[in-house]
This record gives structure tokens, C-alpha cells and sequence, in this order.
């Protein structure tokens, strides 16, 4: 991190230092190492002994957690002159993130968000991995409701920003998806003139917030996918060809892999070398992992969240997969508000390709599925009776539903 001096931390809560300034920023003692700062968030204040002997430089029990963590991450990004890239989505933020961060760190010194560490206390620690050569900082930006996103993009300041994509999320928040649009586009809103804002070319609800003062990239137009073969990419970015071999197979990860693209060139890298960084792709743990089971079957583990949009892909890649039954152990979809009942009903629509179902949690029933369990543990209980030789499990639901569970007990 860009060393902070500690009196700048001062007026944030109860402070405690043994050094002038940090060299890093955790909130979890675990991950304490000699520098850093400790900032008790969340109940951490049980902890600060435990990072004082880790080699805190200081211990920091703030009076607001999200208001300390502002500070911080709005400190140490005072200091930095790297380009910022904000990206946001209804879908694929995640895997667009890792994707990008790939692409770029052959050409670029580049820091990018852990997992999903997209909201008032993850992007602030994003920030705070900032060191004085850094030169791209790919920021993760959550939204759970309308200025969400505004308050992010003020600590974060991005240079340039993306939108995977617009859809029926949080709606219980927005209310619609043109409720969806106006809160992702506050990342637009955010941008300096003349910045680089890409699109999906398909979400005409973005259009009132599409500013003349910015240079907007469309996915879909400026950048097209001219061809998906198991894992080979064709495309077409900003008028130049390029040729990628990507570590999955499926055809949602492929258009994530086209925002990437051009985020890539809009930070003035060569799409021609695009696919140095390809190889080096790790997508984050539970969005559509695969694992081979003992049995010879096949665990799509893909439970870290679920929407109308990512639960279609899904079970669309489900449904072409070859060998044995297809199965999938689906929870419900939360925070679709009164819209939510006939969301589901939508997607039960979709399940008739599949030799079995497993709907999971009250959400879950609208389905229509014959066989529904009322939680996690019974689900895998459930899976454990049917489950045979060579099956590829899907196991996808919102967090709520705590589906990974199933995936632990299925790989134990």
C-alpha cells in the first residue's frame, strides 16, 4: 500500500498506534502482517490483541465502520495516479473483474478487487492495495439500492467504467429495471469528462444516462463475439480482430470476456496481445466452477448468487451438457420483489430439459418442480439418494439459500 501517515487517521474512533504511518489495511486479524493497520469493524474489537502481536502497526475501533473505511480508502487514493476502473452489472461484474485483471497484468501493473469485495468495506480495502508504481485498479461496484454506487464511485473516483449488463436484480430496492438502469448508470454519472464508459448495446434503459462528453464503447456493436467453440473466442474490438483461448466453456462467460475486451482497449492496450493474459484467467470460487466428482460425474458449482438472467444461462449450459442425467438443485431467487413469483415461473418454464430437479427453499416452489425440500441439508440429503455414476449436478440459488452446503457435502 501507498504508505498513510497515521495522523491521518485521527478523528475516525478510538485509535492506537506503535508506528508513524501503515503500509496496509485489514479487518481481518488473520491476515495482519507486520505495517498494517487493524480496523476492528463488525465485533473486531475482540480481536485487536491478537493484531497487535501480528505486527499492527496500529489498531484503529472506529466510531462508523463505513465512514472510517471511506476515509481510508479515499486517503490512499488521493495518493495514487493509476487509471480506475469501475465495473458494474445486474450479472458477470465478478467474472468480468477477474477476466479483466488477467488481460491487463501482462501489459500493466495492476491491482484488482479480492472476490467479490464490491461494497462499502471491500472497495475501500481494494483501494488500500494501492503501491506508488500501480497503474490500473479494477474496482468491483455492488448496488443494493439508488446511491449506492454514487457513494462508492466517490471514494473510488473511476477513470473509466463498464456495465456488464442491466436486468430484473434487486428489484425489491428499484422497484424495475429501468430502476436497475438509473442505479448502475450513477457509475456513469460518476465519470470524468472524456472517460470511457462500455455498455451492453442491448439495454436501451441505459440510454437517457449515456453522457455526450464520454467515449461510449457498446458491447455488441463496437465489440462483437464473431464466433464461441468450446472455449475459442472470435471477436471483433473497436475494428481489430482478436483470437482467445479461454479457460471455460460457457457462453455467459464469453460475452463477460467481450466487456473485458473493452475495458482492455479502452485503457490503450493492443487487442492484438489480448491473449497474453488469457491463460492466466481464475475465475472467482462458486460462479459455475467445475469439479469432478468421485463417481465420474460432474459438480457445477455455481451457488454464489442468483437471478433471472444468470439462473437462464446456466441452465441453458446445463441443458447442452453430454454423459450422464442432468440434474440441477435450484434456490429461489431473492429480492425480485412482487415480481418475484412470476420470475420463477419463468424459469420453471426452462427445466423440462433436465432429467431432474431439486427446487430449494419457500422462494423455490413457484418452480412448479415435483420435488422440493424446504432447505439446504435436506437438499443434499435428497441429492445424496438419487445421485448416480457419471450425473452433472448444477447446484445454483441466491446466497440465502446457502446452497453451497450442497456442493460441500456432494465434493466430501
Amino acid at each position: 500500500m501507498i504508505p498513510l501517515p497515521v495522523r491521518e487517521l485521527e478523528g475516525l474512533g478510538r485509535l492506537e498506534p506503535t508506528a508513524e504511518k501503515v503500509t496496509g489495511v485489514q479487518i481481518d486479524s488473520r491476515r495482519i502482517g507486520p505495517g498494517d493497520l487493524f480496523v476492528a469493524v463488525r465485533g473486531g474489537v475482540a480481536y485487536l490483541e491478537e493484531a497487535r502481536k501480528a505486527g499492527a502497526a496500529a489498531t484503529l475501533v472506529p466510531d462508523d465502520d463505513f465512514v472510517a473505511m471511506a476515509a481510508i480508502g479515499r486517503a490512499v487514493r488521493d495518493r495514487s495516479s493509476a487509471d480506475v476502473v469501475g465495473i458494474t452489472g445486474s450479472t458477470g461484474k465478478t467474472s468480468t473483474k477477474d477476466i479483466l485483471a488477467a488481460l491487463v497484468r501482462p501489459h500493466r501493473k495492476t491491482v484488482a478487487a479480492e472476490a467479490s469485495y464490491n461494497a462499502e468495506l471491500g472497495v475501500p480495502l481494494t483501494l488500500a492495495r494501492l503501491e506508488p508504481d500501480t497503474e490500473v485498479l479494477i474496482a468491483e461496484l455492488a448496488m443494493r439500492g439508488f446511491g449506492q454506487i454514487r457513494d462508492l464511485c466517490e471514494i473510488a473516483r473511476p477513470t473509466l467504467g463498464a456495465i456488464t449488463a442491466v436486468g430484473p436484480v434487486h428489484l425489491e430496492f428499484v422497484g424495475d429495471v429501468a430502476g436497475v438502469a438509473r442505479a448502475k448508470a450513477e457509475l456513469l454519472d460518476a465519470l470524468p469528462p472524456r472517460a470511457a464508459a462500455v455498455v451492453p448495446a442491448d439495454a436501451r434503459e441505459l440510454e437517457p444516462y449515456l453522457r455526450e462528453d464520454l467515449k461510449t464503447i457498446r458491447v455488441g456493436e463496437d465489440v462483437q463475439l464473431r464466433s464461441w467453440t468450446h472455449g475459442h473466442l472470435e471477436a471483433e474490438v473497436l475494428g481489430e480482430p482478436v483470437s482467445l483461448k479461454l479457460p471455460f466453456r460457457e457462453r455467459h462467460q464469453a460475452e463477460n470476456a467481450l466487456v473485458a475486451l473493452a475495458v482492455y482497449a479502452a485503457l490503450g492496450l493492443p487487442p492484438a496481445k489480448a491473449h497474453e493474459g488469457a491463460s492466466r484467467i481464475e475465475l472467482s470460487g462458486l460462479r459455475g466452477e467445475e469439479i469432478a466428482l468421485a463417481n465420474g460425474g460432474v459438480l457445477i458449482n455455481d451457488c454464489w448468487n442468483a437471478n433471472p438472467a444468470s439462473m437462464r444461462a446456466a441452465l441453458a449450459e446445463l441443458a447442452k451438457r453430454n454423459g450422464g442425467r442432468r440434474i440441477a438443485v435450484l434456490g429461489g431467487m431473492a429480492e425480485l420483489g412482487s415480481e418475484g413469483s412470476h420470475y420463477h415461473r419463468e424459469i420453471g418454464e426452462l427445466l423440462g430439459p433436465l432429467d431432474h430437479v431439486i427446487a430449494v427453499g419457500e422462494l423455490a416452489r413457484a418452480y412448479g418442480t415435483g420435488d422440493w425440500v424446504a432447505d439446504a441439508d435436506q437438499a443434499a440429503r435428497r441429492l445424496a439418494e438419487l445421485l448416480e455414476p457419471g450425473d452433472v449436478v448444477l447446484v445454483k440459488g441466491s446466497r440465502s439459500v446457502g446452497l453451497e452446503a450442497v456442493a460441500q457435502k456432494l465434493t466430501n
